[in-house]
């Protein structure tokens, strides 16, 4: 039997819960034709890139199907007859990506970056300022003048 990736996106005023039955009922449709699922992946909610159909945010899902033909087709009939499917694609593989999906795993890798990130503490002093802290350091004018340059050169006003 062929292989496909399937993804859609359900609108953003839809539940978990009713974006998880909607997949319940597509996985029904498709081992009722015969075919199964090898995978199935809720992205969450993530922004579109542009509105689709007066929504800015989207439910996405991913299912690794393993069916005939005739099961594709009814189930993108079945998400075109539902109002709370904006959009689906599907894609014919040759073979199903092993562990996570590429969104997945990006998501993983935000999350090690947020926990990394975590250390660093507060960003802000004790004084509201961005820096912090910075200790008694030299300000430019309390610095000798650098060798060479031209400040070292010309007197100022206390040196006259």
């Amino acid at each position: 039997m062929p292989l496909y990736e399937h993804v859609y996106l359900a609108r953003q005023d839809a539940s978990t819960q009713q974006v998880e039955e909607l997949t319940a009922q597509l996985k029904g449709v498709i081992e009722g034709l015969g075919g199964s699922i090898a995978k199935n992946e809720y992205w969450g909610v993530k922004s579109l890139s542009y509105r689709l159909r007066k929504n800015r945010k989207a439910h996405f899902t991913l299912m690794n199907v393993n069916a005939p033909p005739a099961a594709i087709n009814e189930i993108e009939r079945l998400e075109r007859l539902n109002e709370d499917v904006l959009r689906y694609l599907t894609i014919r593989v040759e073979e199903h990506e092993e562990g996570p999906s590429a969104m997945m795993r990006r998501a993983e890798r935000d999350r090690d970056r947020d926990d990394r990130r975590g250390d660093r503490g507060d960003r802000f002093g004790d004084r509201g300022d961005r820096f912090g802290d910075r200790g008694d350091r030299p300000r430019d004018r309390d610095r000798p003048p650098r060798e060479g340059s031209d400040e070292a050169e010309t007197p100022t006003a206390t040196e006259e």
